[in-house]
């Protein structure tokens, strides 16, 4: 499989934890299925995560919900359903939900709450008392916005339900404005063994990943044991980048402008390193602090200026002004580096202000200057005072280049570092000292190290309320994004301009001039951009209640948090309540500042759930008999006759005439690697041989619905000799030849295991394992229209199978504009653009193709696909 198709990043690190006896093939308390659902949507990733769990005990038994978010993400849902009840989360202000967690904590009641458990995870956690042989939902919804760094945005996804769960899968959704121009997948999960447990898809600006482990799978992969999965999925995208003014989208009366322009040289900076030695850098931190300082001035180049400063409780310049990145100069700074040993106090202030100092003094013009302070934060000899030093700092750089602070360890007066880093354009980040100190020091240098503007200034013409506008630097690879309302409404045209300065000191302006009618719209999300907005705004007021004073700071925060009381934000300004089924209990979900930032949350749009495109395995093409002219209008058959008559030279060009609409059932086939995936069509009231495992004596056969209809009416699965499962748009029946059992549709999530056979229905999808097979069975409602459609999650492997989803992936080449090439085939054929619905998947979403006829895909004629009865 190539891996550049997708394999994305969920960022979530996930955790469910239950209290509960050793595990046991029956559990006494048990999570018969938990979903991690991500959609994100031009950058901002909903991620919804569902646990179903039962407690077979026959006495109440308190059950725990344990889930570890990412830090720069929000909670912005949170609910529970117990015995046809749903208790959801309210968020309110941190004053008045405090009061009613200090008073449920003093009854020696249980309280949830979220707080920091590592670099960048928060837990959240709670729990509830469920009765004897009763079940309850847990759903915790949160949000954040996806930031480009090194030119990649990243999603993860960790999972560690602590037990194999029969219905566990993640399901990652992407929709951009542009073209993906790459999609990959790593991490811990993406193992050889769990290989056939992704599916991954990727068309256009779209692409899907389904993760579906079996819980055979979820013990004895790399990562895994007996208590289930262990390990992460993460996903990285970047999007193509046409138009060096960049991307404007809009709904709503709100826009929100993407800038990342592509064809700007690099401009040469001037950095300076101000290196802690004080005691509190022995040991590791020093010795992996040398390392990575070696790497970072490797790094430089020769166009590059760079100066080194140590200090303790003095302060000691290794050259009197800025050097030149020459070879000769940089093993010189190395040598000085690796003889760099900690001893005496923290001299913060007299270190930067004399950092500030060498830039001033050696400033050139086309340039970007960069200071970056390396501590462990406390000031302890020298000016001691936090506020003063703050002041003294931002008085010297006046504005000119940002301040960047990286801080080792968690004993460190982080608010000093923070603010001072704010007021100077800069940022700070944390330095942990579990880890490789070096690759951390290093990644983060990595996203300044190659300045490309300086003074960024966005202006737009008839809007209002605009977010952050101004922007001291713009690095390679990061992106700068504005939202805001679009004030005046008679406006034909919608205007950006960005100016800033390039490489030697060259003005450059971005002008764009856009119909409003050719904005891209959202129309799936319609609320999406106002809440990116909300997003960032409440994101530079919270930021500004560091930075201000007095009436400002008071200001900030009262915006900030009606923001975050008027969008369900859990801010560190507000917390969620959730009265509980027992006895009213008041359980709180608290947000604690922390050190990478304030991240926000923002009321959760509806997200579609994930597609699963219809698999078709490569096939190994005979040469190919003679076809005939395409049939009458109305018909896309073939007819195949005669023996082999072509070589692998022949070209062959087919005109597909497609079905009339309402007459034919069309399917897709994916195709690794292909920004298109192929389809086909069957004509309805077909009876078709979906699948067949003779080794496991498994088989799966559906009708397609008559004239009108879009998938099927009826499915029916076999296993072994009395195991039946027949749906129809109605109901469900099962039967192992003595119990018969029935669902129905929409009815309250159910489980239902007896030997190697697993249903669980959840609203309107049945996962359905026998044996070694996995399926998925969606009922769609669409138009007026009610049928089924079948997704195959998991087949064994080493098993020859038959049946239209018993194969997977045609590979093909794309010749020219309307020609392809089935690969290692004999065929070039002229084929027609098209578009399928992808009903695999539960948002059915809409996939471009190319259009084939159904035997060079499934080498065989309709008839080999077919059966007399189910």
């Amino acid at each position: 499989m190539d891996r550049t198709t997708i394999i994305a990043t969920v960022l979530g690190f996930l955790l469910i934890c239950v209290t509960s006896a050793p595990t046991s093939e029956r559990r006494d308390i048990d999570i018969y299925s938990f979903h991690i659902n991500s959609t994100v949507t031009s950058r901002y990733a909903v991620t919804v995560i569902t646990s179903h769990v039962s407690n077979r005990l026959r006495e109440s038994s308190e059950v725990h919900f344990q889930v570890k978010i990412p830090r720069n993400a929000f909670i912005s849902k949170f609910r529970m359903t117990m015995e046809g009840k749903t208790y959801d989360g309210v968020v309110k202000e941190k004053e008045e939900a405090q009061r009613q967690y200090s008073q449920a904590v003093s009854r020696g009641e249980s309280a949830g709450m979220v707080s920091s458990v590592g670099r960048t995870l928060e837990e959240f956690k709670t729990s509830v008392a469920v009765a004897a042989s009763s079940k309850v939902t847990f759903e915790l919804t949160y949000e954040e916005l996806l930031i480009r760094r090194l030119g990649k945005y990243q999603l993860l996804i960790n999972a560690q339900p602590m037990q194999p769960v029969a219905d566990f899968k993640v399901d990652v959704y992407i929709n951009e404005g542009p073209d993906l121009s790459f999609l990959q997948v790593k991490g811990g999960l993406y193992t050889q063994e769990l290989t056939d447990a992704l599916t991954t898809t990727r068309s256009g600006n779209k692409a899907w990943l389904d993760f579906h482990p079996t819980e055979e799978q979820q013990t004895k992969c790399k990562g895994c044991a007996e208590s289930g999965l262990n390990g992460d999925l993460i996903i990285t995208y970047d999007v193509e980048r046409l138009n060096p003014s960049g991307e404007l989208q809009t709904s709503n009366g709100y826009f929100v402008h993407y800038f990342s322009p592509t064809d700007v040289q690099r401009t040469p900076k001037n950095v300076v390193f101000i290196i802690s030695r004080g005691d509190a850098m022995q040991g590791r931190k020093m010795k992996q602090t040398r390392m990575a300082m070696c790497n970072m001035l490797e790094d430089l180049a020769i166009d590059d200026n760079f100066g080194l400063i140590t200090f303790d409780s003095n302060v000691k310049v290794w050259k009197p002004k800025l050097l030149k990145a020459t070879e000769k100069n940089l093993e010189q700074a190395k040598t000085f580096v690796k003889n760099i040993r900690a001893q005496g106090g923290t001299n913060i202030n007299a270190a930067v202000l004399k950092g500030v100092e060498m830039i001033n003094t050696h400033q050139r013009k086309g340039s970007a200057s960069i200071l970056i302070l390396l501590t462990e934060g406390k000031p302890t000899s020298g000016e001691t005072n936090t506020v003063r030093i703050q002041a003294n700092v931002k008085e010297a750089i006046g504005g000119k280049f940002p301040l960047y602070c990286l801080v080792f360890g968690s004993d460190v007066n982080y608010a000093f570092l923070e603010k001072m880093a704010l007021e100077n354009n800069g940022l700070v980040h944390r330095i942990y000292e579990d880890s490789h100190v070096d690759i951390q020091l290093q990644g983060f240098y990595e996203e300044v190290a190659t300045p490309l503007l300086t003074d960024v200034q966005l202006n737009y013409t008839g809007a209002g309320n605009l977010t952050q506008t101004g922007f001291s630097h713009f690095y390679d690879g990061s992106e700068i994004v504005v939202a805001g309302q679009v004030t005046d409404d008679s406006q034909d045209t919608f205007k950006t301009e960005v100016t800033a300065v390039s490489k030697n000191n060259d003005k450059v302006k971005y002008e764009n001039s856009v119909s409003v009618k050719d904005l891209v719209g959202v129309p799936e999300h319609g609320n999406f951009i106002k809440q990116l907005w909300a997003y960032l705004t409440v994101k530079k007021r919270l930021d500004k209640i560091v930075v201000f004073q007095g009436k400002e700071k008071e200001a900030a925060m009262r915006e900030a948090l009606d923001l975050s009381l008027k969008y369900g934000f859990v801010t560190p300004l507000t917390s969620m309540v959730v009265t509980s089924p027992q006895d009213k209990v008041i359980r709180v979900t608290h947000k604690q500042p922390h050190s990478s930032g304030i991240p926000l949350p923002f009321q959760g749009f509806r997200r579609p759930a994930i597609a699963h495109i219809l698999d078709i395995s490569s096939v190994a093409f005979a040469p190919l008999p003679e076809l005939s002219s395409p049939g009458p209008q109305g018909s896309s058959s073939l007819n195949i006759h005669g023996p082999p008559r072509h070589t692998f030279e022949d070209i062959i060009i087919v005109r597909v005439i497609p079905f009339p609409p309402g007459q034919s059932a069309k399917f897709l086939v994916t195709s690794t690697g292909q920004p298109k995936p192929l389809c086909y069509e069957i004509s309805l009231s077909t009876k078709l041989r979906l699948l067949m495992d003779r080794s496991s004596e498994f088989s799966m056969n559906g009708e397609l619905s008559q004239y009108g209809g879009k998938g099927f009416k009826e499915i029916a699965l076999h296993y072994k000799t009395d195991h039946l499962l027949t749906l129809n748009t109605s109901e469900i029946r099962y039967s192992d030849g003595q119990n018969p059992v029935k669902f129905v549709w929409g009815q309250q999530p159910t489980k239902y295991e007896r030997d190697s056979v697993s249903l669980i229905l959840e609203n309107d999808e049945l996962n359905v394992t026998m044996g070694t097979v996995r399926v998925v069975l969606l009922l769609h409602k669409e138009d007026g229209d009610v049928f089924l459609w079948p997704a195959v999650r998991h087949l064994p492997k080493n098993v020859t199978l038959q049946g239209i989803l018993g194969k997977t992936d045609v590979q093909y080449e794309q010749l020219t504009e309307s020609q392809i090439k089935i690969k290692d085939q004999p065929l070039r054929a002229e084929v027609l653009r098209s578009n399928a619905t992808d009903y695999g998947r539960t948002s059915a979403p809409s996939v471009d193709c190319w259009l084939v006829p159904l035997p060079f895909v499934l080498q065989g004629k309709l008839s080999d696909f077919t059966v007399s009865q189910l």
